[in-house]
């Protein structure tokens, strides 16, 4: 029987896997945990408030529980990780290790998220391919690529069956971003909704890969899933679903919203992307593992407004 950890449940993405790893394993054997009181979408199951970077809390956890798989998702993202950079570093690391050697002692399964922040101004930036420079200018990123690398030392030097994706911009309804230089594509459509204008902190021009959270929870399952024999790559897998820019976006929420206004204040966060690239070829996700996405743009923003107009109204 699968005994699940996902470590930084309450994040954008953890709680919606989180619940997607319920629906699949039984709530009870899914035991969600973050540093923070438990979000209210996954309060009906087991809960542990958690430091990752406390080894001897964690280790606990996996011996109470008898832990067969982790999801390790606590990290300080981009924009936030620029503000802050040694802390950004001690966490996204050293919790990093603390669940690789949780793997080497007996953990059968990890889950680690990489990130598109991997790449830099040297990389090729359309169809940005598997194998290619890496030459990340943020904290973030730089932590992302050594963390790769621990992922590979790990699974040929002690055998952990480690996994990882590199993730395009996510986004999703069900929680709030946390601090990465993709969240305007989340944040544009509450104010699209609730004051009809936004003003974007990137250019309108600013293209980068995206993907809808359903098909982000559906690649990480399904790589988890996957026979190991599948699994080539033990660094991180390029994952992508569309590109597009907060033009783009904007225009496709016009459709529905044709009063909606943009306006264009790009800061801090344009220097990151501008580092990153603008699509990416994720061949070899699509050959080992038959990774394909369901989202495209106008499904994404359809999904989206209909979902947000329905929680603002029940809030009512």
């Amino acid at each position: 029987m699968n005994k699940v950890l996902v470590i930084g449940a309450c994040g954008q993405l953890g709680t919606e896997l989180t619940l997607k790893l319920r629906d699949l394993f039984g709530v009870d054997n899914v035991i969600a945990s973050d540093l923070r009181d438990p979000a209210e979408l996954i309060a009906d199951g087991p809960y542990e408030r958690l430091d990752v970077m406390d080894k001897e809390s964690l280790d606990l956890i996996i011996d109470q529980y008898q832990i067969t798989e982790i999801y390790h998702l606590a990290a300080i993202l981009s924009a936030k990780g620029e503000q802050a950079p040694k802390m950004a570093w001690d966490l996204n690391m050293n919790s990093l290790l603390n669940v690789l050697e949780a793997g080497r002692k007996g953990v059968k399964k990890i889950y680690w998220p990489s990130s598109i922040a991997v790449f830099g101004p040297d990389t090729p930036s359309n169809q940005t391919p598997q194998h290619t420079v890496m030459n990340p200018n943020t904290v973030y990123g730089i932590s992302k690529l050594a963390g790769e690398r621990w992922c590979e030392y790990y699974h040929q030097k002690y055998g952990v069956d480690v996994r990882s994706l590199r993730y395009p911009g996510l986004i999703g309804y069900k929680a709030q971003p946390g601090g990465g230089t993709t969240d305007y594509a989340v944040d544009i459509f509450w104010k699209a909704i609730m004051d009809g204008s936004y003003e974007c902190f990137l250019r309108a021009d600013a293209k980068l890969p995206m993907m809808y959270m359903d098909d982000a929870v559906k690649a990480t399952v399904e790589l988890m899933q996957a026979d190991a024999d599948k699994v080539t790559v033990r660094s991180s897998y390029n994952v992508s679903a569309m590109s597009f820019s907060p033009e783009m976006i904007y225009e496709a929420i016009c459709k529905r919203y044709p009063d909606f206004k943009i306006t264009y204040t790009p800061d801090f966060r344009q220097e990151i992307a501008d580092s990153w690239p603008n699509s990416i070829d994720d061949s070899q996700a699509r050959k080992d593992w038959g990774w394909q996405h369901d989202f495209d743009l106008d499904q994404l923003v359809g999904t989206m407004l209909d979902n947000l107009e329905a929680i603002l109204v029940s809030a009512k």
